[in-house]
């Protein structure tokens, strides 16, 4: 029979000499100085997980464990460095040979040692997202599958369901049946392009940021002897966000840590709000059930935000069935202030009280900075932005482009910038390149015709199609293209003058575009929520030609900001909330909470019974609701004239409800006469 005999851990020389136990309160302390075996740690909101991680990190070197026994397991570049750079500030030993950084690139750092392996040079290149449509351009150019003879996904498209499917492990037919509909019937040639796609990366010595995590699995399921080689080194696996780990993170985490089980997870349930990019919500709540004997602690003193606050997001998130129940606990005192809701006559006035309260709080000693505007879509932030910019108020977007600077913005206006003036090429050919089987030459040639036609004729010309029919236009091409003629016709009033902007939008959106926005984009719905809103906006024109030059002027100020504006210079900050986790300001305004925006519809009509959908939409108001630190105002407008069917009623969001009246106080918003 084997004998176990072991070998005591001799410290490094001398320790950090760090007081524990006055550095940290007492779950924090639980949890950093928690025994050997898995560790789930709760850490609530603004609790302090960061400190928890990087002590425990501290506490490992300060016990012995060497720096390359540690392996520190972040989502972001900068979490890692942030943490890496405190922990050399605690302790006096040399920890370069401690492993910390993102999963993938932990994944890049094995791979480039045993790539061979799988049959790529370790020299292999690391593709973004610009190689991987070159590339993926590449596999449907030789593929034998006609993608242009009708509506099928682009790239972008393509390469979302390739990412989803391995980070989720469903198969490509099961994503395209639950979130890609509209192409479920071309799952089998999709799948196809898939393997190609395999093919070519191998074929030239590429891999994409998924590949990091996939063929490191791949790597230790086919090569026992490197897996063991790496579970022996790594003994203590500490992962920060664990909710947000998707099947393959999970996979990693788990098969690095078999052996000694020396796992600590550090998360929130309560946040989790990824499900859309793969991440699997199971991870967090099942780890008991997946690491035996597990210990759990948590963190639930806030020092981040105002007992007002912290009461009303404990309430928020209460309803939730599926979560590890926790009670956040103010650090600060009362500050004799309850979060404000109110509810707005409609979403201009919505965007009004923002910007007048904003400039109010900057009069009170309130930085720019130090505010927010959180909400759930993009195009909830249009008419905000359209009314800081009219009031001179700076502002930075975190959540993607400028509203109008948007190519799905700008695709639409190029319909109504064509039949304004005729002589716009750019507008023609940036519509008719949407077609299927229309490149660049075919745009230039088709460009060529339109200036053919007599001067005169098409200037004024009232029906596009009596002229546009007449072109050459390549086979594939030719049933989108008498669509587009068509819907040109539509555009325009029996004398061939250009229709107000508003009723143009049902002509472009149920013509060609439509169908053009769900092959090039994978967030379809959100963008034609965005042109449902210019719609809202186009209303207040009568004049094309003013609109247009709205359009323009805002766009052309956007740009000019975004070169101008230094970085650290005071702006209001616009954010959707997902963008938004892991920060923090002293003010924060949540908008458009009103059922249909907040939680949104697609959840409310597809939601299953257990309402897992539901359920993270409530996690996602949560997120939003603890970034604030002193004051919190949830807004909502009452009606909303955001469907081609006029106004609509808005309800409260349900959210709302959950929320005991004697904890907000509500405003009641009137208009000045003057």
């Amino acid at each position: 029979m084997a004998r176990d005999y072991t070998i005591n851990r001799v410290p490094q020389g001398a320790k950090s000499e760090i007081d524990y136990r006055k550095e940290l309160n007492d779950a924090q302390f639980a949890a950093v100085t928690a025994a050997p075996g898995p560790a789930l740690v709760i850490a609530g909101a603004g609790s302090g997980k960061t400190r928890t991680l990087t002590y425990r990190v501290a506490y490992l070197l300060d016990n012995g464990i060497a720096p390359k026994n540690i392996l520190l397991l972040t989502f972001t570049n900068k979490a890692a460095r942030e943490m890496l750079q405190r922990v050399e500030e605690l302790v006096p030993y040399e920890t370069g040979d401690l492993w910390g950084g993102t999963f993938h690139s932990i994944g890049n750092k094995i791979l480039r040692r045993h790539a061979t392996e799988l049959g790529w040079e370790r020299s292999f290149s690391i593709m973004d997202r610009e190689d991987q449509k070159e590339l993926m351009n590449a596999v449907i150019g030789e593929s034998e599958f006609d993608t242009k003879a009708t509506r099928f996904p682009k790239p972008d498209v393509l390469l979302d369901v390739f990412s989803l499917s391995k980070n989720t492990g469903e198969e490509i037919a099961d994503i395209l049946h639950s979130r890609y509909s509209y192409f479920h019937h071309l799952a089998e040639p999709i799948i196809a392009l898939q393997d190609d796609y395999e093919t070519k990366k191998r074929q030239t010595n590429s891999m994409d940021f998924d590949d990091l995590l996939e063929k490191t699995l791949r790597l230790f399921h086919e090569n026992p002897g490197i897996l063991t080689h790496y579970q022996q080194q790594f003994e203590w696996v500490l992962v920060d966000e664990y909710q947000d780990t998707n099947t393959l993170q999970a996979e990693l985490i788990d098969f690095l840590g078999a052996p000694q089980k020396n796992v600590m997870v550090v998360g929130d349930d309560a946040q989790s709000i990824y499900s859309w990019r793969g991440a699997d919500f199971r991870n967090i709540l099942d780890f008991p059930e997946r690491y035996e004997g597990a210990k759990r602690y948590v963190i639930e003193t806030n020092y981040r935000s105002v007992p007002e606050i912290l009461t009303l997001a404990n309430a928020a998130i209460a309803p939730n069935t599926k979560q590890f129940r926790k009670d956040l606990a103010p650090a600060r005192p009362d500050r004799q202030e309850l979060p404000g809701l109110i509810p707005l006559n409609d979403t201009a006035t919505q965007a009004a009280f923002v910007a007048q309260r904003i400039l109010e709080l900057r009069d009170e000693g309130i930085e720019l900075n130090e505010i927010a505007v959180l909400y759930r879509a993009h195009f909830h932030a249009m008419e905000i932005q359209l009314e800081l910019t009219k009031r001179g108020i700076p502002f930075v977007i975190t959540s993607g482009l400028r509203f109008f600077e948007q190519a799905h913005i700008k695709d639409v206006a190029a319909y109504m910038k064509f039949v304004y003036n005729r002589r716009d090429e750019v507008s023609f050919k940036r519509v008719v390149k949407m077609l299927p089987g229309v490149g660049a030459k075919s745009a230039d040639n088709l460009w060529k015709e339109w200036l053919a036609c007599d001067e005169s004729k098409a200037e004024t010309v009232h029906s596009f199609s009596d002229v546009m029919l007449g072109f050459k236009i390549p086979a594939k091409a030719k049933s989108g293209f008498e669509q587009l003629a068509f819907t040109l016709d539509e555009l325009v009033d029996s004398e061939g003058k250009p229709k107000p902007p508003a009723p143009m939008m049902p002509s472009i959106l149920g013509g060609v575009y439509e169908d053009y926005m769900r092959s090039k984009f994978s967030n379809f719905d959100n963008r034609r929520q965005d042109l449902l809103q210019l719609q809202k906006y186009s209303e207040k024109f009568e004049d094309l030609e003013e609109f247009l030059s709205q359009l323009s002027l805002l766009a052309g100020q956007d740009a000019v900001a975004a070169t101008q504006d230094e970085p650290d210079s005071e702006s209001v900050c616009l954010s959707s909330v997902h963008q938004a986790k892991g920060l923090e300001w002293r003010v924060v305004f949540a908008v458009w909470l009103a059922d249909g925006m907040f939680p949104n519809s697609r959840v409310i009509d597809e939601d299953d019974e257990n309402q897992t959908g539901l359920e993270e939409e409530r996690r996602l108001f949560y997120v939003a609701v603890t970034r604030a630190k002193d004051e919190l105002y949830l807004t909502y407008p009452l009606m909303w004239h955001g469907s081609f069917n006029g106004e609509v009623i808005q309800r409260p969001s349900r959210f709302l409800d959950d929320i005991p009246t004697e904890l907000t106080e509500e405003w009641n918003v009137g208009t000045s006469m003057w």
